[in-house]
Order: structure tokens, then sequence, then C-alpha cells
């Protein structure tokens, strides 16, 4: 199994990183190429992967071909590799927004198209990805991709007309819990702590808590019944950050990132 990455922003990156620590072997099977000689060639010397010269060249040693370039930038590399594209080859995309129909009118019908939403977290083998696949893909070849990601955290089969959404709480939502913890220890900060005792503090009560809401049969909103005592002051918090919008934020922030996806 052959892997080609055109395209090595920081989420191919990530990926291969994931991938690499699931099985340094795979090494040897990565094919990558990117805009910047300097940046593709490196990165392959470092970690034993092959830098190839072009796109074209990635696509035909590859059996499953990783998209991972903007999404303004899809239709013409689709182009450039469409020669390439035998009835063996896997194009697996990673184009927000771009819909398997939409790189099908630049490729053909006949092309075995798989769409993944991956986010930053597989390179820590903490990943979430979504997949979705066109009827030309063979149930063998769909489960290779899944085991993949899955090798990297969850993968999780998503209908495509969910993507968006998808997109937006698990490709987004790191940034906004990043976020989220910063501002848990500028506040830590303000009542006197040291900023890297309070992120430390922060993030590992996100982490925890993130793990129990996964082990748990509760829901979160339970959850939060069982930390808030009668009178308590965590209830008190929650109270006063309902007040200043702390819901209504966050979703009106997904709500953004959904329509943006969509192109509204």
């Amino acid at each position: 199994m052959e892997l080609g990455f055109i395209g090595l922003g920081n989420m191919a990156k990530a990926i291969i990183a994931g991938w690499l620590k699931a099985d340094a072997g795979l090494a040897t099977k990565i094919k990558v190429h990117s805009a910047h000689k300097s940046n593709y060639e490196t990165y392959a010397k470092k970690w034993g992967l092959t830098a190839c010269a072009s796109n074209k060249e990635v696509a035909t040693n590859s059996d499953f071909i990783f998209l991972a370039v903007k999404p303004f930038l899809l239709a013409e590399v689709l182009k450039e590799i469409k020669p390439a594209l035998t009835e063996n080859k896997v194009l697996v995309s990673m184009a927000a927004g771009v819909s398997l129909a939409d790189i099908a009118a630049v490729v053909g019908p006949s092309v075995k198209l798989i769409r993944i939403m991956p986010n930053v977290n597989a390179e820590i083998s903490m990943g979430m990805t979504a997949l979705v696949a066109n009827e030309k893909v063979s149930q063998a070849e769909y489960q290779k991709v899944e085991a993949l990601m899955a090798s990297e955290g969850e993968a999780l089969a998503v209908a495509e007309k969910d993507f968006s959404i998808f997109s937006a709480l698990a490709g987004c939502a790191p940034a906004y819990v990043y976020y989220f913890i910063d501002a848990l220890s500028r506040a830590g900060v303000k009542h006197g702590l040291k900023k890297s005792e309070a992120t430390k503090i922060a993030a590992q009560t996100v982490l925890g808590s993130a793990q129990k809401v996964l082990s748990a049969s509760l829901s979160p909103m339970d959850m939060v019944d069982q930390v808030c005592s009668p009178g308590g002051t965590t209830v008190a918090g929650l109270l006063a950050m309902e007040e200043a919008g702390f819901m209504t934020a966050v979703v009106k922030g997904i709500d953004a990132a959904v329509a943006k996806d969509q192109g509204k």
C-alpha cells in the first residue's frame, strides 16, 4: 500500500506524524510533494519519506493519494494529476467545502473517491476523522483508509451532508478549546498564578473532563449538575458565564464555521 501526499501543511504533517507514531515502518511507503521544495524535501529527509518532484509523480507512484491542498487550489491539482488516475488509484480529499461531486466533475465519474475530515489532534494519536466514499470505492479500499485514520484516534462514517457540522465540531473546535484553556489560564493569572501553572491546571482539567464525558453514561449536562453543589462556587461561576452569553457564543461560533464551510 503506497501512500502519497499532495500538499504538506500542518494537517498533512499531523496525519503523517500520527501514522508514524502508530507504525514507524510506514515511512518507506509515504511519498510527498508540495509547492515549496525546501518544505517537502526537508520534511521527507527528516522522517525518512520519499520526496517527489511533482504532484503527478506522487499520483503515479501511490495507491492512495491524499489531497492536502487548499480548496481553491484543488481543481488545478486535479487537472494536473488526472492522467495518472488509473482504475487502481484512490483519491482521498481533505479539502473543506469540496464535495465528492465537485471532485468527480473534474476527474470524471469513474475515479475512486474518499472524502475525509481529520483534525490536528491526529498528531498525538487523539484525532477525530469523518469519512465518506463514492460508490466506486471497494469495501476493502475504504477499510484501509478507515484503519489508517483510526490508528491515530477515532474514525467515523459520516453522511456527506453532515460534513460541514462535523468540520465545525471536530476540525475547528480544537482552536476554540485552546482559546477556552487560555481564557481559564488568564483568569488564573488575574488571581495570582503564574501563566505556566495556570495553563497546566486548565489543560489537565479539560483533558480529564473530556475523558470523563467519553467514559460516562450520563449526558454532559447531567455531569454539570453533579459538580454544582447547592449554593456553591461552581453554580455561581456557571450562572455568571451564562449571563455573559457563554452557550450562545459557542453556538454562534459553530454556526459561523458551518456557514463558512458551505460558502454562505
